[in-house]
């Protein structure tokens, strides 16, 4: 029985489970993605403290994020001594080669002016031997979401470190906030078609690695600075995010400053979108697509067509980060499944025009797209759309509940199933995943909701 939610026209004072996260998070995210770097927040203890709750909880690994612990003497007169006497700490105690400083909304509101602050410690720290080096993002949780942080962080790394020097045969590959499992895909792409690479963030191993033998205060793996140095060089660098501009990334920024050429593309989620990634890289490497990818994609193709009469004209709720739900969107329209909500708690302005791009029959679907939501405003569409299942993160699993509709997990966060980090979204592999998931969750509600029941599909 599906419990009716509270009328759309109810005014509301606060946001209410929100579809989206904070900013300084994806920064701290994108910081385990570089080789000995301790993340660091110029904020209050709680900040970090939530920040590691929803990472380890996804990841199950350990997390440190540093601190500058601001009280209530630090938010009036400013929280510069705080912040020298934690990088001082972090580097005694960690030794890390880079320190990874994101603001959080309390240094920001009072104004600290952390790259002066940075400047400061480095002339009196100076002389007493060789300082990790620092990476900044200015990353304030009342603007923006997880994804803007994430970004932040990774255009600062390389507008950090990035050198020039002559173009080489090496392409950047800066793929946005996907799981550990998709990056050892990408990775392997890459080795694949024989062309060097350096592929930034790389938190494939740091939060998703195997057991040790010792304690690691900073965990191995991670794209190494010297690397990232070489991103100025690379002749040309492939980027995706549909809602991703210019001027707030990393290969936008080598294109500006460095001349290498951006390649931006949509996540590559289904066979369309795919295709368009390997196109690029036959491109730049002048090589064809491996076998080994061939059969990747003639076997999706088959199980498309194999699984097409169970999931037709599905209707599917999608929600999470802008750029997930548009890619997916692209997917579903594909094998068939109507999304017929796309909602996200981001508010890039670009959501629905990068749709059109993807679907262009979004609107002869009656497809309904929201940017800037809660739960509470996400839910308010079930009467009315009446979906047959929700694909998003745990975040909708009591929307899932109080409806009687199947959750089909992608994405981050996914804090009450086990191996979120493992999951495959992107490429042949992971559309494959993600179709065989699909079609499967279709055919278990069928199956649980008949009176008699079958076993034999």
């Amino acid at each position: 029985m599906t419990k009716p939610a509270a009328s759309a026209a109810t005014a509301k004072t606060a946001t209410q489970n929100a579809c989206k996260l904070c900013n300084p998070l994806g920064a701290c995210l994108a910081f385990r993605g570089i080789e000995k770097c301790v993340p660091f927040l110029h904020g209050s203890q709680g900040c970090a403290t939530y920040i590691r709750r929803y990472l380890i909880s996804h990841y199950k690994e350990p997390i440190d994020i540093a601190s500058s612990n601001f009280n209530e003497e630090t938010a009036v007169f400013g929280g510069s001594h705080n912040l020298k006497l934690g990088l001082k700490n972090v580097s005694q105690q960690y030794k890390p080669e880079v320190i990874g400083i994101a603001t959080t909304c309390l240094s920001e509101t009072i104004g600290d002016d952390v790259p002066m602050i940075l400047k400061e410690y480095e002339a009196i720290m100076g002389g007493e031997g060789q300082l990790p080096a620092m990476i900044f993002a200015s990353t304030p949780s009342y603007s923006g979401t997880h994804i803007d942080g994430f970004h932040a962080a990774v255009r600062s790394a390389v507008k950090t470190f990035a050198a020039e020097g002559p173009k080489r045969k090496l392409v950047n590959l800066f793929p946005g906030m996907i799981s550990p499992a998709d990056i050892r895909y990408m990775k392997e792409i890459l080795t694949a078609f024989g062309m060097p690479f350096v592929l930034l963030p790389d938190y494939s191993q740091t939060l998703d690695g195997g057991p040790w033998a010792e304690y690691h205060r900073i965990p191995p793996g991670g794209t190494p600075a010297r690397a990232i140095e070489d991103t100025g060089s690379a002749s040309a660098s492939i980027e995706f995010g549909s809602t991703l501009e210019s001027g707030k990334s990393a290969a936008g920024y080598l294109e500006e400053h460095f001349g290498v050429p951006r390649i931006h593309l949509p996540l590559p989620i289904g066979i369309k979108a795919t295709d368009r990634f390997f196109e690029a890289l036959e491109q730049l490497t002048e090589k064809p697509m491996p076998e080994l990818y061939e059969d990747e994609r003639r076997r999706l193709v088959d199980a498309y067509a194999d699984g097409h009469k169970y999931v037709f004209g599905r209707r599917a709720f999608l929600y999470g980060e802008e750029d997930l739900v548009i890619s997916m969107a692209a997917f579903l329209s594909e094998i068939g499944v109507v999304p017929v909500l796309c909602a996200s708690g981001g508010k890039s302005g670009q959501m629905k025009k990068r749709l059109q791009e993807l679907v262009p029959e979004l609107d002869e679907l009656g497809i309904k797209v929201r940017e800037g939501v809660d739960f509470v405003d996400i839910e308010h569409e079930a009467d009315e759309l009446k979906p047959d299942l929700l694909i998003g993160n745990s975040k909708g699993f009591a929307m899932s509940k109080r409806h009687e509709l199947p959750l089909l997990r992608i994405g981050f966060p996914i804090h009450d199933r086990f191996g979120g980090q493992r999951l495959h979204h992107i490429g042949y592999r992971g559309t494959q995943e993600l179709f065989d998931r699909i079609v499967n969750t279709v055919i278990e509600q069928r199956q649980n909701s008949s009176p008699i029941g079958y076993t034999y599909m």
